[in-house]
């Protein structure tokens, strides 16, 4: 009990660091100026504007991590995928498998529950036209070592986009316990559904992420993405 106590009390610590967070000065500018300008559709709401916070069952054994927060989409609602049409996907494919309580996230306070699943990203803060530095990553880096420091349980972990594969890739040895040798494997080529494990304990499978560009020409289906959920589910009553 007093280690799932400790456990939640440092992920919400690296999640109000990451709220706070001013580390880096593009990314800090340009979430402030959107959520000052907004767009007509959501002119009236008032926008989240900060860095982003990872989300979700601190008790999680399934982490998913994305790119960053979209402008109008989590940093409007200060909540991961949580007010677009990726999130609207993800939401979908992850209720379906039985880690959502429901469907739909459109609000911070909608209810949306997370069950043995936690989300994060590669970076928190939204990137002007969805496209971040490597000093901005590299920026944000700690806060994702520090999650998953702080959640052993992980055995699966679902990264949506190259850019999160890579990261979570770059990262295998952080969940290697003492008595494995350090990874030193070629990185593996990215495509949907790639499965590889990174641990005795832990498999990275990759996933094209749900960004419009995907979903509208029909590169990642609904199917597609159910599919990877189905997967981590098996692996998951495997273990």
């Amino acid at each position: 009990m007093h280690l799932q106590q400790d456990q939640e009390a440092t992920l919400a610590a690296i999640a109000q660091e990451i709220s706070d967070c001013r580390r880096c000065p593009r990314l800090v500018a340009w979430r402030e100026s959107v959520a000052q300008e907004k767009v007509k559709r959501f002119a009236e709401e008032a926008y989240w504007g900060r860095g982003v916070p990872s989300f979700g069952d601190f008790r999680a054994r399934l982490l998913i991590t994305g790119l960053a927060p979209a402008a109008h989409g989590a940093n409007r609602t200060g909540r991961m995928f949580t007010g677009d049409r990726s999130g609207d996907w993800l939401y979908r494919a992850l209720h379906r498998v039985g880690f959502a309580n429901q469907p739909t996230s459109v609000h911070a306070e909608d209810g949306l529950v997370l069950t043995d699943c936690y989300i994060t990203a590669t970076a928190h803060c939204a990137p002007p036209e969805n496209k971040l530095l490597a000093e901005e990553i590299g920026q944000c880096r700690p806060y994702l070592l520090q999650e998953i420091e702080s959640m052993p349980q992980i055995r699966v972990v679902v990264a949506l986009g190259k850019i999160a594969f890579d990261a979570m890739w770059q990262e295998r040895d952080r969940f290697r316990d003492g008595t494995e040798p350090a990874a030193r494997e070629k990185r593996p080529t990215f495509s949907h559904g790639a499965e590889v494990a990174i641990s005795q304990k832990v498999t990275l499978i990759a996933s094209f992420h749900p960004s419009q560009q995907n979903t509208f020409t029909g590169r990642l289906t609904e199917p597609m993405l159910d599919a990877v959920f189905h997967r981590a589910r098996e692996i998951l009553d495997e273990r």
